[in-house]
């Protein structure tokens, strides 16, 4: 058995640990899901001398009929489940179109993630969606998120065309040529950075282990990955570990705070990201809307917080 160190080594490795520039501790190197370089980016302050960029990207989802978030588990095996449809569809309609007029009354730019197929498949709710927010950049969601997802078992080249395929169709019925990169049920694997860099992709937020952005070099070209947490999706949350809208509303307000707290605490510590994912089916429903006002009311009184869209972020970033 191994002795267990003393304890005056121990604290000697803590005092040097906390003496080391907080830098040595990212994602400087090779990216550990890809091998492939990757470097952070480094900013000391966004616009503003802001502390934390803080974008909330709504995702805009197609599931088909039949398909999609489960609210009443108890009541899934039946056919047809008109109560869970019934939920999907308020979400994907109302929901929707509920969170893009929040955000554009209260002056906070938004973020769309869209499947491609969701305009085809709702052409009046995308028509109405666009109209209340015409500027929110689009980032590309693949095809839908249930049955036409990445194929991820079908190799690089298979990624490749089914990325240039979900970019055009958003084209042809957006008229907007998606930079943005976010696999649909976040599923991807070591080949999807890869196969968005020879599409033309400039930024994802697949990365999301991280609080600064980083550059990922791959041998298609380069790849930023902004900062897309975990824990601060809202569907995670809200569906599998039963969190309410205020539960979530609270969870994403500490988050971004703590950021803030921890800029104000020490001067020199560099700035911070965050790309919050929210979903019609939390945020789109009057209750949900309700709390997510909170949220956004609480982080424009902060002064140095953010509140930004991923292409402004992406600009910002430019050339750090």
């Amino acid at each position: 058995m191994i002795a267990p160190w003393p304890a005056r080594v121990i604290a000697a490795a803590a005092a040097v640990a906390l003496s080391l520039p907080a830098a040595l501790f990212a994602q400087d190197g090779r990216d550990w899901i890809t091998k492939f370089p990757r470097t952070d980016v480094h900013v000391a302050a966004w616009p503003g001398g802001k502390k934390v960029a803080v974008s909330f990207a709504l995702f805009v989802e197609e599931f088909g009929f039949g398909q999609g978030p489960v609210y009443r588990p108890d009541l899934a095996s039946r056919t047809p489940d008109l109560v869970n449809e019934n939920f999907r569809q308020y979400s994907l309609s109302w929901g929707n179109l509920r969170v893009a007029r929040m955000f554009k009354d209260l002056d906070v730019p938004l973020t769309v993630v869209l499947n491609a197929e969701y305009p085809q498949a709702h052409p009046l709710d995308w028509k109405e969606f666009r109209a209340t927010q015409p500027d929110a950049p689009i980032v590309a969601h693949g095809m839908n998120n249930t049955s036409h997802m990445l194929p991820l078992a079908g190799g690089l080249d298979a990624q490749k065309a089914y990325i240039r395929d979900t970019l055009n169709l958003i084209a042809a019925t957006t008229g907007v040529k998606s930079t943005g990169w976010s696999s649909p049920s976040v599923y991807a694997n070591a080949d999807t950075m890869q196969a968005m860099a020879a599409a033309s992709i400039t930024y994802t937020i697949d990365g999301m282990d991280s609080d600064i952005v980083s550059r990922l070099n791959t041998p298609d070209g380069q790849l930023v990955l902004l900062p897309y947490p975990v824990v601060t999706v809202d569907m995670g949350q809200n569906l599998a570990r039963m969190k309410s809208p205020p539960e979530i509303a609270t969870l994403s307000l500490d988050y971004v705070l703590e950021l803030a707290e921890e800029a104000r605490g020490d001067a020199s510590r560099e700035a911070t990201t965050v790309v919050i994912g929210i979903h019609p089916f939390v945020v789109g429903t009057p209750d949900g809307a309700a709390a997510m006002r909170r949220v956004l009311m609480r982080l424009k009184s902060d002064p140095s917080v953010w509140l930004t869209d991923t292409t402004a972020i992406l600009k910002a970033a430019d050339g750090k």
